[in-house]
């Protein structure tokens, strides 16, 4: 079974950046697409951003477009989520997941599978 690990979180004041990675072990990650997805007490599961296996595809949610990054090292076995200006809102546990392909356009929870145990995020002064 694919085992994903997510690691970068922690305590971030508004504005402030963090990097998200997500490693792989016992796969590589290549010939997957990586979705990272977050999750408030109280809310759903959202998608923040999905990218391709070749990394040539990239989607973002509406609300993280133009402050959030989503690449992949496939040389480290890696994706990372660079996330700047951070708002209180981005408060979350954040997940990577693995799917076989990115669908459409979407960066949807029900496409992957694989989870990793999460990172927590706060952003708070």
């Amino acid at each position: 079974q694919l085992q994903l690990v997510e690691s970068g979180g922690g305590l971030v004041q508004p504005g402030g950046s963090l990097r998200l990675s997500c490693a792989a072990s016992r796969f590589t990650l290549d010939g997957y697409a990586i979705g990272w997805f977050r999750q408030a007490p109280g809310n759903e599961r959202e998608g923040v951003s999905c990218v391709s296996s070749s990394g040539g595809r990239t989607i973002y949610a509406d609300s993280v477009k133009g402050r959030f990054t989503i690449s992949r090292d496939n040389a480290k076995n890696s994706v990372y989520l660079q996330m700047d200006n951070l708002k209180p809102e981005d408060t979350a546990v954040y997940y990577c997941a693995a799917a076989s392909t990115l669908y459409d356009s979407r960066c949807s929870r029900y496409d992957f599978g694989s989870w990793g145990q999460g990172t927590q995020v706060t952003v708070s002064s």
